[in-house]
């Protein structure tokens, strides 16, 4: 199953989360900002906004905060033009990956991009290379320990997403982009808050890695991860849980 899914569990589980709260709210102010430019900025008329918002106040970000970035995002208040750019490239193995950025300098971040996938034996690729590898779904991860199974699967269903797959520690429960908000609803009327929740882009398929190669892999998703710059980063990895908790130890 998902290596990406995984480490992301596992990060959450570490509290690496919420160390990296600064970085979580720049992301997620740059969304707003972007969102609310291209769909307006009344939630109940722009999904894409909505989605968002919820992330951010999941995130316990102040509600001053995310009014703020919509109102630079309408042109109410000054503020940072950004544009979205993504890029696509390989990883140790082969590994597919696709980054989604929001920035002010595209030169700036294409640079640091190429030079981070380099550092850690990847390498950028031409545009449509990989990007056909993935296909955008909602993605939601809960922990295993939050969750009866059948509970947790019915509700999903029921509120139209395609599956639940058992992802190690995790259930991964993948739905249809317009169905995300209503299966996200539905796991949280059960009184559980995901790991992670998001439209994601989904790989149709995995590469295991082991040893060396999973190290290299798992250095380079999370200094993609890191960069200002960049929103979200999916990949096509498939590490085992032991080999994601030692390189975040």
């Amino acid at each position: 199953m998902s290596g990406h899914s995984k480490w992301h569990t596992i990060k959450h589980k570490k509290g690496a989360a919420d160390a990296k709260r600064g970085k979580i709210f720049t992301r997620l102010i740059k969304e707003l900002t972007v969102a609310a430019r291209a769909g307006g900025g009344d939630p109940d008329m722009n999904p894409r906004l909505r989605t968002i918002i919820q992330e951010a106040k999941a995130n316990n970000m102040p509600r001053e905060n995310i009014e703020r970035a919509i109102r630079r995002g309408t042109g109410e208040e000054p503020g940072v033009s950004y544009e979205e750019i993504w890029y696509e490239g390989y990883g140790p193995g082969g590994v597919a990956m696709l980054v989604q950025t929001l920035t002010d300098n595209k030169n700036r971040t294409v640079g640091e991009i190429r030079h981070t996938f380099g550092k850690y034996a990847g390498n950028l690729a031409a545009e449509n290379s990989v990007a056909w590898m993935f296909s955008r779904k909602g993605q939601l991860i809960v922990e295993k320990s939050k969750a009866d199974e059948e509970a947790l699967l019915n509700a999903a269903l029921e509120a139209g997403a395609d599956d639940m797959s058992d992802d190690g520690s995790a259930w991964e429960i993948i739905s249809p982009p317009e169905s995300f908000e209503k299966v996200r609803d539905a796991v949280k009327a059960l009184g559980i808050e995901p790991a992670s929740a998001e439209v994601a882009m989904i790989p149709q398929n995995y590469i295991k890695l082991q040893g060396r190669e999973a190290q290299q892999m798992l250095k380079l998703f999370e200094a993609i991860d890191d960069h200002d710059d960049v929103q979200h980063v999916w990949a096509n990895f498939d590490i085992e849980e032991k080999e994601i908790e030692a390189s975040l130890a």
